[in-house]
């Protein structure tokens, strides 16, 4: 007998290279990259390994290594941006020298030194400089600490066996004086020799066109490039770099998964969900968990509120999702105790941008983004970044901006200490008073975060007002809008719009839908 549960062993119809081809973007930010950088270099080292012969198996591993190498770079954020400010850009100028050259890696980072101490005492700059050169050493462990969270999180997105042992070996050389493990020649996994030369090449091809790309992958080979490998690239350099100069479309990338395509399950969905929100909150000491937290708080208001259980599932996965714009900005702005200043504002305040854009390319992330990237909008039109008004935030995209503040305002943050939940539940209910929060999200949310709240402030089903719950009972009882107008007092054109606002909030466009969901929520039961 059917116990009318979803059969969670049924695919969804996301697949796993949506989510890792999103998780790219977001990687792209943190590693200073311009956006589909790591699209661009997965569709060359597919193509190189396609030319070296390549079986499906090892391109698959190619193409993974080639989403997937990054994943990791939130890793050693603090580290990197405490001592030479903008982590991203110290990475990108990281990325177009050899590491095993240590007067490179010393005029890079004493470059960087300066500039983000640009305007202090030439004494002071001095010190800095020097403090940095002599934490060179930690740098150099960072890697270690990169690969080993890209192997967490590679494991929890599904992957195993050479895929996620590829993911250790990241900054490894052909000769051996690469990191972790100093691996050397062949030792060193094929997917990682093919994507270090494929993810070079995009960068210099971008500074100097396939001439540069071909000129410094010579000046390599037998040092960090495999020579065999080298020569097959740069003999078919022109033809496997056609085109790449021109963004490939998301669609091209998805159409170069070799091998059988991977479709998630629900639960494979919830868990890729959580390692991204884990990827994002791991970038600052004072996020840890926050993503998590936001969804929790979210789906339980969302559930106490009645929304449909479809949009408590999307409203947990967007809580999880929220923050991944987050690595488009620099740690040491997420960190800095002071006040910020406008145009480290302006960064912040497109973080929520970024979000959106990370998931826009897949339609499933694409919705589950549009919810995520409103979490700093409010009723007034004050938040950012789409400065949207009331009449644009459904009930779960205001609940997600509330659940959102609650659990920012219990965190401890580089200029505040954490408040007390009942200072935290106060300042909800301020934000009430001004306006900018929706009461019965905040009602929700309060409820879900522990707080004794009014039960009857409980009962809106789908952000739905007592005023509408009333207008669909008598709607699904059969009573037309000049009926309900007389029987409630009120215009025809009222009656009107409140049904227009009731088809939005419950996802119906007919008596019909709302009649069978007025059955479903128990509604048509005049006490309820």
């Amino acid at each position: 007998m059917s116990n009318n549960r979803p059969d969670v062993s049924i695919p969804t119809d996301l697949r796993l290279a949506e989510v890792i081809g999103a998780i790219s973007l977001a990687t792209d930010l943190g590693m200073g990259n311009p956006l589909e950088y790591a699209l661009c270099s997965c569709v060359l080292a597919v193509r190189l390994g396609d030319a070296l012969g390549l079986g499906d198996e090892d391109l698959r591993e190619v193409y993974y290594q080639a989403l997937l190498r990054y994943i990791g770079c939130n890793a050693e954020t603090h580290m990197l941006s405490s001592l030479a400010g903008d982590e991203a850009a110290v990475r990108a100028d990281f990325g177009q020298i050899d590491t095993g050259n240590i007067g490179e890696v010393v005029g890079v980072m004493t470059r960087a030194i300066r500039q983000a101490n640009a305007g202090a005492s030439p004494t002071h700059v001095a010190r800095m400089v020097a403090r940095g050169l002599l934490t060179l050493p930690k740098i150099k462990a960072s890697f270690a600490e990169h690969c080993e969270v890209a192997q967490r999180l590679g494991e929890r997105l599904g992957f195993e066996g050479n895929v996620v042992r590829a993911l250790g070996q990241l900054y490894e050389r052909w000769d051996g004086k690469g990191s972790p493990r100093g691996l050397k020649g062949e030792n060193v996994a094929l997917s990682v020799r093919v994507v270090t030369i494929a993810q070079d090449a995009i960068t210099f091809q971008r500074i100097g066109g396939t001439e540069a790309a071909v000129a410094i992958a010579r000046k390599r080979k037998g040092t960090i490039y495999d020579p065999n490998i080298v020569e097959r690239f740069c003999n078919l350099a022109p033809t496997l770099m056609a085109q790449l100069d021109e963004e490939p479309s998301w669609d091209m990338v998805l159409s170069l998964e070799p091998g059988k395509r991977v479709y998630l399950t629900e639960p494979q969905f919830d868990a890729a969900c959580h390692a991204m929100a884990d990827f994002t909150d791991i970038k600052s000491y004072y996020t840890l968990n926050h993503s998590t937290g936001v969804a929790r708080i979210a789906a339980d208001a969302a559930r106490r509120c009645r929304l449909p259980d479809s949009d408590v599932k999307d409203i947990q996965r967007a809580g999880l999702l929220h923050d991944l714009g987050r690595i488009s900005v620099s740690t040491a702005i997420w960190e800095k105790p002071g006040r910020l200043t406008e145009r480290e504002w302006e960064r912040v305040r497109m973080h929520a941008y970024y979000t959106e854009r990370i998931l826009a390319h897949s339609q499933t992330l694409a919705r589950l983004g549009t919810m995520a990237g409103m979490h700093h909008e409010r009723l007034d039109g004050s938040g950012y970044h789409r400065g949207a008004h009331a009449s644009s935030l459904s009930p779960a995209q205001r609940i997600l901006a509330a659940a959102d503040v609650y659990q920012a305002m219990t965190e401890r943050r580089a200029h505040r200490p954490a408040l007390q939940p009942e200072a935290a539940a106060a300042e909800l209910r301020r934000e009430v008073h001004a306006g900018r929060l929706d009461s019965d999200a905040v009602t929700g949310v309060l409820a879900a975060a522990g707080h004794r709240v009014s039960q009857a402030r409980l009962d809106m089903v789908a952000g739905l007002s007592s005023r509408q719950v009333e207008i669909l009972r008598l709607l699904a009882r059969g009573n037309s809008m000049k009926q309900i107008a007389a029987l409630l007092t009120i215009s025809e054109k009222t009656v009107d719009n409140h049904i227009q606002h009731i088809y939005n909030k419950i996802g119906v466009s007919t008596r019909a839908g709302a009649t069978l969901f007025a059955m479903e929520q128990d509604l048509l039961n005049p006490s309820a």
